[in-house]
């Protein structure tokens, strides 16, 4: 088995890359890998095992049509990670996004089609349905994404559905809830909030806090993503969920008693623009149909978390100028 993993230098592609290589997988303990990563500054070659005598690593962009072409023949399946994915550097610049997210699945599927692989995996979010303010979202819910992030995800699960249906490509796709765990760049809220208060620095929380999100464990949604490989159908969605809903006030709450952090580095900021309300999945599909069940308890996973930044410094500091973008944005109410 040889498996094409793109953006498995990044957050949750490289848990999936060491989780397959460690043997975390059952049938795949023996896969080979290809990881394929452009190495912007959200991903990272020391996120991955050094030398592993199963992984081949390629620095690349996705984008690059006649990359794909010559290294995807010989494989069987790929897992897309790849993709621009901070919704604050959407707001101001689409056009990496669009490029990234749109026109690399497109070229990758055109690649995919051509050499002969005979499944993939898209990974997507629930950023694409937009907002809900009640209930949960199934697969059939309209997409309606309401920022230049979700809207090019939206664009490429699209584009991805129409490979299925017009060449027959063998392709589904994920919609997970928002992620957390180790090796997260601190651009994203958690790990941004946990390394700052952790250097007793303040926080930028938005609006009034009451935008409601779930959480995912990466290990969760890793272990979601393998079984959609092995035992997704074709042309379907699966929306992957935790079931817990979390303010971010209370959130950011949870991550200052973590952090034994002081209540008042907490700073409220004017509110995003166009920042969805509430994000809620039914993942009823995946759960019936494939057996999944989250595995990691949200309450024991953030403490895993929290503790991990705390002994994993010189990983995050070299990581924080990226981040700085976002605490910019966040300061200037964007």
């Amino acid at each position: 088995m040889r498996l094409f993993v793109t953006g498995g230098a990044g957050f949750i592609g490289s848990h999936y890359v060491r989780t397959l290589l460690s043997g975390g997988y059952p049938g795949y303990e023996q896969a080979d890998v290809t990881v394929l990563d452009k190495l912007t500054y959200a991903g990272t070659r020391s996120n991955l095992p050094a030398d592993h005598p199963r992984l081949h690593f390629v620095e690349g962009d996705v984008c690059d049509r006649a990359l794909l072409f010559d290294l995807l023949p010989g494989h069987d399946a790929v897992v897309h990670f790849a993709a621009e994915s901070h919704v604050d550097r959407s707001l101001t610049d689409a056009s990496t996004f669009v490029r990234t997210n749109v026109g690399g699945t497109q070229t990758l599927l055109d690649a995919c089609v051509a050499s002969g692989v005979q499944r993939m995996v898209h990974i997507s979010t629930d950023e694409v349905y937009g907002s809900i303010a009640e209930g949960s979202w199934t697969e059939a819910w309209p997409l309606l994404p309401n920022s230049p992030y979700a809207a090019s995800k939206a664009a490429a699960d699209l584009v991805a559905r129409a490979y299925w249906r017009s060449h027959g490509f063998d392709v589904s796709i994920t919609r997970c809830s928002n992620n957390y765990g180790p090796y997260q760049h601190p651009e994203k809220l958690i790990p941004r909030f946990v390394t700052r208060l952790l250097r007793g620095e303040t926080v930028p929380l938005y609006g009034d806090g009451g935008n409601v999100r779930e959480w995912l464990h990466v290990a969760d949604h890793c272990r979601a993503v393998q079984l959609v490989l092995t035992r997704g159908r074709a042309g379907e969605v699966y929306n992957i969920g935790q079931g817990n809903e979390r303010t971010n006030r209370q959130m950011t709450d949870d991550l200052v008693r973590l952090c034994g952090a002081d209540p008042a580095l907490v700073r409220m900021v004017p509110d995003r623009k166009g920042h969805d309300l509430r994000y809620a999945l039914d993942d009823t599909k995946i759960r019936e149909e494939l057996g999944y069940a989250p595995a990691v308890p949200f309450e024991r996973g953030l403490a895993e978390v929290v503790d991990w930044y705390r002994s994993h410094t010189s990983w995050w500091d070299a990581r924080r100028v990226g981040a700085g973008v976002a605490s910019r944005l966040a300061a200037a109410g964007v």
